[in-house]
């Protein structure tokens, strides 16, 4: 069928001078109402601007009944003599209807939204999806100005922002946006691609688009984006409530209006995990949250215990082991919402508006710790199975992290009973030191460490003082820490000096590595030790260091220091030498032992800290309970890093009226007269009644040394808690006690003394040997 051309005569003002049938056909207005009048009246808005030189492009114009027509307008200028642009004609006929081509076809049912807008934003042509998308047909938009036609302000200046980017520059552009579609009733996210459409001259004469409902794919990265947070911000600690309180941020509101974690009351003890039930499940409430202020959607009280019925959403994800959902209308959920809120205190019920809810069982490592539940009320979409799919995956990573927090709680808590069982729990009285302690566990993920203390009693009322740590945290250096602390008590009771005693127990080190770890490293098991023996006879103090720092003293006058000494390596090392050092104490001097967790840290200066500890040391008290007390709060950091031991001992001396000594001439003919000097010392002291007991062990003691021994020999007497008998003499050799045969003529001197003395025993010194007996006084 022939096209209807039009044609008229625009000058320079844009005032129509000359206006043909065909222009009156096509735009319904006769020549005497349309010549006077502006091209922008009659055609189009932007066809002066389009006109300056020969153009050729679609324009939509508005009919005079006010149907839009679509025109393909050839506009040449006139110009004058000059040279100068008079005017310009212009020649119009309708767009020819495309045919049903096959590209036609593929933009009409394109599965994604597709429009074409002229350079100014109107409505040249629109596919069955993108009048669907609008909600009206193509007939209604055409030849329409795009910012009219959508209701999201935010929206509308977006993309005509984007289509305009796209006609000025010429250049294709891509983005996503958000918006609700009318027929949808929810929000979409959109995936836009805009490109422009030129004529053989390069100009731009429309903006084609292509936009797709990337709903799906935006909420499949949601839920990524949500499981790599999971990654980073759940588990951050090793605390089991902490950690469910990571989750319940982290899904809340993102994925849900309201969560809540339950667990199985086990998994916050130390029992192991029993059978998951079958009908109802009891839970735990140990965390939950809500999008709405003050949780009123919480039945439950945090800490609280919950029964839930066998057709609950929580007991049939724990007994099915997978997500549950439940939507609005369906039979399940109505029971569970009426019975839930029928238990829920008022105030605390779940308010209307909910639709949707899941339940996910918290597994790890084939044991179920609990149930997650998420529950949708503002949120428009219900759970789907792509959320069921996500939602098991981020229980399954923080039910690992929750039992991993479980597992640390466990090993612990056994780790801190083990300790506390190997260290003392109350130090002996002696008249030696006054003793203060106190031991504080690392409150770090790494575990309880392996410092440890003692105080063991020696013989002639000397004291040992032992501070030690373990390398390493948990059971293993517990276990170790064990181990050492028996091998000091036994070396202890054979009373080796401190230098002496450190080699040998780190002889027992290197043998403990070797046999625990194949040998292959035996610092693996390493350890410093600080031993320390007070004697508060001659008031001295002899300490010797294995890898430790040194102890700090107070003298009566205030005063504070570090012990100048040379600590030898760790304990494990081997092949190194200990040194003793000895300093006299006057009475009434503090000595203050403790491990390296209380002045050393990463972040700390080591000579800052332990000026900071004799400073604290000086500070005014009125016990050495207070003075610990003081030193830890000077001294700690507000969260220590590794474990502490603090032992303060205040020093006692025996003076010249408790002891009595006496150099005994080496012949027996003089025993009975030293007899009698420890005689006639007991009645000065007032205790006779151990007279007969004393006599017999002197007479032994003394005649033995004179027999087997080498001189000089010498009687002392100390008069502590104990009556302490003890002979000397310059050789090395230790007796032993053995038993006699029926016809011996001797050999029963030294069960004799067993027999009658609290204990007894023998001590090397510098110049032979000491051979001592103890016996039990009821008043000191």
């Amino acid at each position: 069928m022939e096209q209807v051309v039009a044609a008229a005569v625009i000058d320079a003002d844009g005032i129509v001078t000359a206006w043909s049938e065909g222009a009156r056909l096509l735009t319904g207005h006769p020549a005497e109402e349309a010549v006077g009048r502006t091209a922008v009246d009659l055609l189009a808005e932007d066809l002066p601007r389009r006109a300056d030189g020969q153009w050729t492009g679609p324009v939509v114009v508005r009919h005079r009944d006010g149907h839009p027509v679509s025109l393909t307008v050839t506009a040449c200028p006139v110009l004058g003599p000059d040279g100068r642009r008079t005017g310009y004609t212009v020649s119009a006929q309708p767009s020819v209807a495309p045919e049903p081509t096959l590209a036609g076809r593929a933009f009409q049912q394109a599965s994604m939204s597709m429009s074409v807008f002229d350079p100014h934003q109107h409505y040249l042509r629109l596919n069955d999806v993108a009048c669907k998308v609008m909600g009206v047909s193509e007939d209604v938009l055409l030849g329409r100005h795009f910012p009219d036609t959508v209701q999201e302000a935010e929206h509308s200046r977006g993309f005509n922002w984007h289509l305009r980017h796209v006609a000025e520059t010429g250049r294709p552009i891509r983005y996503e946006s958000f918006t609700g579609a009318p027929s949808l009733n929810r929000e979409h996210a959109w995936t836009t691609e805009m490109w422009p459409v030129k004529d053989m001259s390069g100009a731009v004469t429309a903006v084609a688009l292509a936009a797709f409902d990337s709903t799906e794919q935006y909420l499949a990265r949601q839920r990524l984006t949500l499981l790599n947070e999971a990654a980073a911000s759940i588990g951050t600690t090793l605390d089991v409530v902490r950690t469910t309180e990571e989750v319940v941020e982290l899904l809340v509101p993102r994925f849900a209006d309201f969560v809540s974690v339950d667990l199985l009351d086990w998994v916050l003890g130390a029992e192991e995990p029993p059978p998951v039930p079958t009908g109802e499940v009891v839970l735990r409430r140990v965390a939950h949250g809500s999008a709405h202020e003050g949780t009123p959607e919480a039945a439950v009280r945090l800490g609280e215990t919950d029964v839930h019925p066998p057709f609950s959403p929580p007991a049939r994800a724990l007994r099915e082991g997978r997500a549950v959902r439940i939507q609005a209308g369906e039979p399940d959920f109505m029971r569970w919402l009426v019975e839930r809120n029928a238990r829920a205190p008022e105030g605390r019920r779940f308010r209307s508006g909910v639709h949707s809810v899941i339940s996910v069982p918290l597994r790890a490592r084939g044991t179920t710790l609990g149930v997650l539940v998420g529950v949708r009320i503002a949120h428009p979409d219900d759970y789907e199975d792509d959320d069921a799919v996500f939602a098991e995956e981020l229980a399954s990573r923080a039910a690992v992290c929750i039992d991993n927090a479980r597992r640390f709680a466990r090993e612990r808590t056994t780790a801190l009973a083990l300790q506390h069982s190997l260290l003392p729990r109350g130090l002996p009285g002696q008249a030696a030191v006054e003793v203060a302690h106190r031991y504080l566990p690392s409150g770090s993920t790494a575990g309880i460490g392996g410092d440890w203390f003692d105080v063991i009693p020696l013989s002639g009322s000397r004291v040992a003082l032992v501070v030690g740590d373990v390398v390493g945290h948990g059971i293993p250096s517990s276990a170790t820490m064990g181990r050492l602390c028996m091998a000091v008590r036994t070396l202890a009771d054979v009373d080796l000096p401190p230098d002496e005693l450190l080699t040998h127990l780190d002889d027992l080190v290197t043998h403990l590595a070797a046999y625990d770890e194949g040998g292959d490293d035996v610092a693996e098991l390493g350890a410093t030790c600080l031993y320390a023996v007070y004697d508060p006879v001659s008031r001295s103090l002899t300490v010797a260091a294995a890898g430790h720092p040194a102890p700090a003293v107070v003298l009566p006058d205030g005063s504070a220091q570090l012990v100048r000494m040379t600590p030898g390596p760790p304990l494990g090392v081997g092949g190194l030498p200990f040194e003793a050092v000895e300093l006299e104490l006057p009475e009434g001097s503090v000595v203050a032992l403790y491990t390296d967790g209380l002045i050393e840290d990463r972040d700390r200066d080591v000579d800052r800290a332990t000026g900071e500890l004799c400073s604290a040391l000086t500070a005014p008290t009125a016990s050495l309970d207070e003075l610990c007390d003081s030193v830890l709060k000077a001294v700690l950091p507000e969260e220590p890093g590794d474990d502490v031991a603090l032992l303060l001992a205040r020093t006692r001396a025996l003076g010249a009226d408790r002891v009595a000594t006496w150099d005994v001439v080496p012949d027996p003919a003089h025993v009975a007269e030293t007899r009698q000097a420890a005689t006639e010392q007991l009645a000065a002291w007032g205790l006779e009644e151990a007279a007969f007991v004393t006599e017999l062990v002197v007479s032994e003691l003394v005649t033995n040394a004179i027999r087997y021994g080498a001189p000089p020999v010498r009687l002392r007497l100390i008069r502590d808690r104990s009556l302490i008998c003890e002979v000397s003499d310059g050789s090395s050799t230790s007796p032993h006690l053995r038993r006699a045969h029926a016809f011996d003529e001797g050999g029963r001197g030294l069960l004799l003394v067993a027999q009658l003395t609290q204990r007894w025993g023998s001590r090397q010194t510098d110049r032979g040997k000491t051979i001592w007996a103890e016996q039990s006084l009821e008043s000191g």
